[in-house]
């Protein structure tokens, strides 16, 4: 039996998607100007940039796509590539969001509207994007990559989680637990 090595990807894209629903809901309120919690945004883009990015995005990136192109899969002009530039693509949105927060902190009602956008934009990039790889990239892999290939995998994914904060996992969970609890 081969060792499964997109299983808990998988198992991160659902605590990413329960985020982004949570953060849909937000955004077209405060796109309404009825939700103005600031620190909620403060918290989601926590989530994107440590969870989703640096913790999810880099075992992809660090480790299961290095192993695709080690294994054949050219680097540009594949599934990889175009991964990685989504990766890149809701990286921008992250900023752009950050930016239109900052600036409703100090009053500005009209950023309300980049607020949204920002949010909606990258939650529909991040649903497209899991979408691709939890139902082309991720069995394509499974199919594909060779047994001795598994290991450097797993062992690579073990060292990412080995870096990452002690209870990532559990903190990130809890937070989302908070907000689907209040939206």
């Amino acid at each position: 039996m081969k060792a499964d090595i997109t299983g808990k990807l998988m198992e991160e894209h659902q605590l990413i998607l329960r985020m982004i629903t949570v953060l849909e809901k937000n955004a077209a309120l405060t796109e309404k100007g009825s939700f103005t919690d600031w620190q909620f945004y403060h918290d989601a883009v926590d989530f994107i940039r440590q969870y989703a990015d640096r913790f999810h995005h880099a075992k992809e990136e660090d480790v299961l796509f290095e192993v695709l192109v080690e294994n054949g899969m050219p680097r540009e002009h594949s599934p990889v590539a175009a991964m990685v530039m989504e990766h890149e693509q809701s990286r921008l949105l992250v900023a752009n969001l950050v930016q239109a927060v900052k600036d409703a902190e100090t009053g500005n009602s009209a950023s309300y509207g980049k607020i949204a956008e920002n949010a909606l934009g990258y939650a529909a990039l991040l649903r497209d994007h899991i979408a691709k790889e939890d139902g082309v990239l991720y069995p394509l892999s499974e199919r594909i990559i060779p047994d001795n290939l598994r290991i450097k995998i797993l062992d690579g994914y073990r060292a990412a989680t080995d870096k990452a904060e002690k209870g990532i996992d559990a903190y990130y969970t809890a937070m989302v637990e908070k907000y689907e609890a209040t939206a």
